[in-house]
């Protein structure tokens, strides 16, 4: 019954239709391109040239996109956009200061100045650049650049990743809720390592996703799966009037408590422990938030999941869903390419559009739902749905 209703996964290949002059001119364009004689003329003439160059470079991208990112992630161990954030310096003192041989410091300058992470500036001095200015003390990022070493870990064979096959992906250890068979019993050992990191990337969404919908307006904010509460923090300076509830695993509840009384709001806050697929939700909230929740999981964990907010909400109850989606405005590679491996990685979840999501959450009882507009669609997107009143 519950398949019928949800979106195929993985998602289904149309029939074949008949070749018409569309698909004829594909074919025709596909042998042109791949002709090694056409490419030739391309690159040696001068208004295809320009398009021969951008292609070849975009295409080398991808080639060399692992040593970018190494580039990316050693500038992060060594911080230096920290050092930069002081000040020019030249390439002896940012070597002094990175603890490197003037050969390495040098290499590393060199590459990060090809990505815009740094610049050259006035006096043989090295500036930061426009890509590397944000990253100063933008602790999300730097979160997730050094978090990228367990994927890649996983990247090392793509296709054995794609085929099930070698050594079990680091990641699925790393998420072990994802795949748990009972996420409840894990120890605090094996949940308080993701759910750092998950705090660490929350300020990449929490702001975004209150500019995009007012909590004020409701009464009481239940939080599902919100880990140390970095969000709920983020509620309670939004929404001074709104009482705020977290449930997660239990391994996490000591850790979101003190970050609460940390913060002054336990007196306004209350925690809750327990599995989301197994236990019942507290009840008393008018709203409840799934922030980079869902996505983890298989369709029908999600379905558990999204039934169990169902239920826990009253009638007329809101239903805030924010998490990265496939499809996204301006970002096609990020919800195929990137979650897609990594989810797969994860051995739990998948990207979903936000069709798709919006399908899962009308098959669980909410009406309503409807996609606001979010700055930056890449970091998140956001669905609101109601229970029927």
């Amino acid at each position: 019954m519950l398949e019928a209703q949800l979106p195929s996964s993985p998602r289904s290949t149309p029939p074949e239709a008949p070749m018409g002059w569309r698909a004829r001119w594909q074919a025709w364009r596909d042998r042109v391109l791949t002709s090694p004689e056409f490419q030739r003329r391309a690159a040696r003439s001068w208004w295809m040239r320009p398009i021969a160059r951008r292609r070849a470079r975009a295409l080398f991208d991808l080639v060399a996109g692992f040593v970018y990112t190494q580039v990316l992630q050693a500038c992060v161990r060594l911080r230096l956009f920290e050092h930069l954030a002081e000040g020019p310096q030249t390439a002896a003192e940012l070597a002094r200061r990175m603890d490197l041989p003037m050969d390495g410091a040098e290499r590393l300058l060199a590459a990060a100045v090809a990505l815009d992470l740094v610049e050259h500036r006035a006096g043989g001095r090295f500036g930061l650049g426009k890509l590397g200015a944000p990253m100063v003390g933008n602790e999300a990022i730097a979160a997730m650049v050094e978090h990228h070493s367990v994927l890649y870990a996983d990247l090392q064979d793509p296709v054995a990743l794609l085929r099930g096959t070698g050594t079990p992906a680091h990641l699925s250890q790393y998420w072990a809720y994802a795949t748990a068979a009972s996420p409840g019993a894990l120890s605090p050992e094996q949940v308080n390592e993701y759910s750092a990191l998950m705090s660490a990337s929350q300020p990449l969404v929490a702001e975004e996703v209150l500019d995009t919908y007012d909590v004020r307006a409701h009464q009481c904010l239940l939080d599902v799966g919100g880990g140390q509460g970095r969000f709920l923090q983020a509620v309670g300076r939004r929404a001074p009037g709104l009482q705020l509830m977290l449930f997660d695993l239990p391994g996490v509840v000591p850790v979101a408590r003190a970050a609460f009384a940390a913060q002054g709001l336990d007196g306004r806050t209350a925690v809750h422990g327990g599995d989301f697929t197994r236990d019942p939700l507290p009840t008393g909230a008018d709203i409840a938030t799934l922030i980079r929740v869902i996505y983890d999981h298989p369709d029908a964990r999600a379905m558990t999941i999204l039934r169990a907010v169902y239920r826990a909400l009253p009638p007329g109850g809101t239903l805030l869903l924010a998490e990265p989606m496939a499809g996204a405005p301006g970002a096609p590679r990020m919800g195929d390419a990137y979650f897609g491996f990594y989810l797969l990685a994860m051995r739990g979840g998948r990207s979903r559009t936000a069709a798709d999501l919006a399908a899962l959450m009308h098959a669980a009882g909410f009406e309503a739902v409807r996609e606001l507009p979010t700055p930056i669609p890449l970091q998140v997107g956001v669905l609101v749905a109601r229970k029927p009143a």
